[in-house]
């Protein structure tokens, strides 16, 4: 005893007499020329992700709002926030958590014109094409109703529509509508909560061709009020997405604000979303002018949502048992006549990553290098992703007992008949950002530090580098190891020696089902151009064996349709690796992103079949298996022949 307190005292005493010796400025020092303490001290990269949806349509569209969506941009954000609303079908509606942020993009034709004659604005009663509407669509015969949406659709694509109800830019309604929309995003934007942002769909459908995008402000009203919508009706409007990045470099240029454009369904594109030539020229050779502007612009894409997923298709997959996921490979009215195969690589996101990396090899610039986004393209003012919460696209597709046999009738000319049951409840962006605020999560947006989800809000983080190594998985400093050793999901990769590895990690969602899998989906052109793609599986629960095909077995199936439900009693909560590729060649473009695919769980429809008591037919799916893609990472020889 007498030993240990004497060794006890003289520390304290040597420990003070060193002390005597530093003043205050002196200990400073000491401490700066150190490692902080504290492991978060000064940490400058992203550490939240953040879940939001990035296409919302309410009753100011005119498709939403002539089909019966009496929610507006309000009405959603307090969805999305967590408060309690009641649907366009008098139905009470809430999600399970709220939502981090939100855009809500109106098609910006007409945008609210559908609003004020369906309302009976007095400036649209004083006209006589404006008074005639507003009884077709307020009358209670359901027949009336149908016959004026029709009328005004043709009307205004026509041209034949009155200078009143003609809301597009130089209308002074059109401007008010406008306004209140940048009002409504500001009332509810509040930083490190719950953000929102100004936005519009520019709705381009050249020949029945979807070729829709997004437009995204980062800016708040100082700048965004300056400007009206672009839209696609000349002579002010545009479907060439060419004139569309025109009038978003004036738009940056005039304000000084900052904006960015996300294309989505090109599942429904008849092959021009991803082209290799100037559909709008006739066919001409894509130049390095467009390939600059479109990666300047269109930085991220919506590879997932209610009509369908278009990460990849069976047909050009054929080597990938995963791909075939809420296919949509029809168009709509005359495009279904020409629909064809050959159509297909220009429509779906793994196939336009690759042609990419072609154009690159020609033009010197790649005009597909996105980042990944999911959205719903919810026409009813509502995300509603969950299974069990799922409130359809449009008004006729809320949950009701004749849903899964219904035609939608939006879509009358397609083929096949696009019922209710193959609309998906999809999807989610999910942000890795600094913070919760519409500066921080537009440029992790810009930067494509994003991935997409079919609905379930799993954490994905992906890296590439040159020596990761096993261990880098195992700790708790995934993220700091990451970004010291390499780029985030997004990024190009840096020079290296060797083959590259690549750091993934993924976690279920804490109200969700547990994880099958993590892929690395790899596209690269070889050494005579051709482009190729394979898809590796790198981690998997289970203790599952791959095959001597190199195949995995499949994870199992613990669902129960009578309830519906599932256990998680097979799967992982977590998986991660570090995976190097075995089939490197330094000479050879290539990109690479994770897929994250849980246990099967019940569909909607699953769902609907026990709450209403409902006879399923034969043709729908129940279950599913829902998923996750990470925005690419890019690998470019230093040296290109």
């Amino acid at each position: 005893m007498i030993k240990i307190i004497l060794i006890i005292a003289a520390t304290l005493s040597s420990t003070s007499l060193v002390a005597q010796d530093i003043d205050e400025s002196g200990i400073a020092e000491k401490v700066s020329q150190s490692h902080a303490y504290s492991p978060y001290a000064n940490r400058a990269y992203p550490t939240q992700v953040y879940f939001g949806d990035t296409h919302v349509h309410t009753g100011l569209s005119a498709d939403a709002g002539g089909a019966g969506t009496k929610l507006l941009p309000r009405d959603a954000y307090r969805l999305a926030r967590g408060e309690q609303i009641t649907s366009n079908t008098g139905q009470p509606v809430k999600l399970s958590r709220p939502l981090d942020f939100y855009m809500i993009t109106d098609h910006s034709d007409g945008m609210g014109a559908i609003t004020d004659i369906i309302g009976g604005a007095p400036h649209v009663l004083a006209d006589e094409q404006g008074r005639r509407f507003h009884e077709g669509f307020t009358s209670p015969n359901a027949k009336d109703r149908q016959d004026a949406a029709r009328e005004l659709t043709s009307k205004f694509a026509a041209g034949e529509i009155s200078d009143v109800l003609n809301y597009q830019p130089g209308n002074p309604a059109y401007a008010n509508v406008w306004s209140d929309i940048i009002a409504a995003s500001e009332e509810f934007n509040v930083p490190g909560t719950f953000t929102t942002f100004a936005a519009f769909e520019w709705t381009s459908f050249e020949a029945a061709r979807t070729l829709h995008r997004n437009v995204i402000f980062r800016d708040g009203p100082e700048k965004t009020l300056q400007i009206v919508p672009y839209t696609t009706s000349p002579p002010m409007g545009s479907n060439n997405p060419r004139d569309l990045w025109v009038w978003l470099d004036n738009y940056e240029s005039e304000t000084g604000g900052r904006v960015l454009a996300i294309p989505h369904n090109g599942n429904l594109s008849n092959g021009w979303m991803f082209p290799m030539q100037d559909d709008f020229a006739d066919g001409a050779p894509l130049d390095a002018a467009y390939a600059e502007v479109r990666q300047r612009f269109e930085r991220l894409y919506e590879t997932t949502q209610y009509k369908g997923d278009g990460e990849a298709h069976p047909m050009l997959s054929p080597e990938d048992e995963f791909a075939d996921f809420g296919t949509w490979d029809f168009g709509t009215g005359d495009a279904t006549k020409t629909k064809t195969p050959d159509m297909l690589p220009g429509d779906y996101t793994r196939s336009g990553l690759k042609r990419g990396l072609e154009l690159e090899s020609e033009l010197g610039v790649n005009p597909f290098k996105f980042g990944l986004v999911g959205a719903t393209d919810s026409h009813v003012g509502m995300t509603t992703v969950q299974e069990e919460n799922y409130f359809g696209k449009f008004p006729i597709e809320e949950p009701s007992s004749e849903r899964l046999t219904s035609i939608n009738t939006r879509f009358p000319d397609s083929t096949p008949a696009v019922t209710g049951p193959m609309f998906q409840a999809a999807g989610l962006t999910a942000v890795w950002a600094q913070e919760n605020s519409r500066e921080a999560i537009w440029d992790s947006m810009h930067r494509r530090e994003t991935y997409a989800t079919t609905g379930p809000r799993m954490r994905v983080r992906m890296f590439g580098g040159w020596d990761f190594e096993e261990s880098d998985v195992m700790g708790r400093n995934l993220a700091r190891i990451g970004y010291a050793k390499g780029v985030p999901m997004g990024d190009d990769m840096r020079p290296g020696e060797g083959a590259p590895s690549f750091l993934v990690y993924a976690l279920r969602d804490p109200e969700g089902a547990n994880l099958d899998r993590i892929q690395i989906v790899k596209g690269w052109l070889d050494k005579d151009g051709e482009q190729q793609e394979k898809v590796y599986d790198v981690a998997w629960s289970d203790n599952r064996v791959p095959g001597a095909d190199g195949k995995l077995p499949a994870v199992g199936n613990t669902v129960d349709l009578s309830i519906p439900s599932w256990t998680n009693t097979i799967g992982a909560s977590e998986l991660g690796a570090v995976w190097k590729d075995p089939d490197f060649n330094p000479s050879e473009r290539a990109f690479y992103y994770a897929r994250v695919i849980e246990i099967p769980t019940p569909r909607w429809t699953a769902y609907d079949a026990v709450r209403f008591n409902t006879e399923v037919p034969d043709d729908v799916e129940l279950m599913a298996q829902e998923r996750a893609y990470t925005s690419p990472i890019w690998y470019t020889p230093t040296k290109v022949n």
